[in-house]
């Protein structure tokens, strides 16, 4: 490979895609959004689905007749409860954050810090998808 290097050195002068940001109106983009949160909705319905089979399994392993109080696997039953209910109410506000984000990129406003107005960079919305804060104000909360 006499005369220049192996690689186009175009490569290294453009901004990666994933680095760009987002800009609301762009039809593929928006496509791509949709999907996204699309697929973190049904994942999340997915997720409370099996949270809740969870759930019933507790209360019906632990309705055997046994008092929690003198149960010696008491306080294990009832950890397993709180803990799972609160994964429970974790995956009902990811699903609110969903919905809202939904809203926004309906109404065009998705993409958009809400704190600053910047766009969100394409990773981050790719990484956190119903994110509402660009990386720069989310790092200064």
């Amino acid at each position: 490979m006499a005369g220049g290097p192996a690689y186009p050195v175009s490569l290294f002068s453009q901004t990666p895609a994933t680095d760009r940001p987002w800009y609301p109106g762009m039809v593929a983009e928006q496509g791509s959004a949709a999907e996204l949160l699309a697929a973190e909705r049904a994942g999340v319905l997915q997720r409370l689905s099996g949270l809740g089979r969870e759930f019933a399994g507790i209360i019906e392993s632990g309705s055997a007749g046994c008092d929690d109080e003198h149960d010696p696997e008491g306080a294990t039953l009832a950890f397993e409860r709180q803990h799972v209910a609160a994964l429970i109410s974790q995956a009902h506000q990811y699903l609110a954050q969903i919905d809202a984000a939904m809203v926004r990129l309906a109404e065009g406003r998705y993409g958009r810090c809400e704190n600053c107005g910047q766009p969100i960079g394409a990773a981050r919305l790719a990484a956190r998808p119903a994110t509402t804060a660009c990386i720069g104000c989310a790092s200064r909360r």
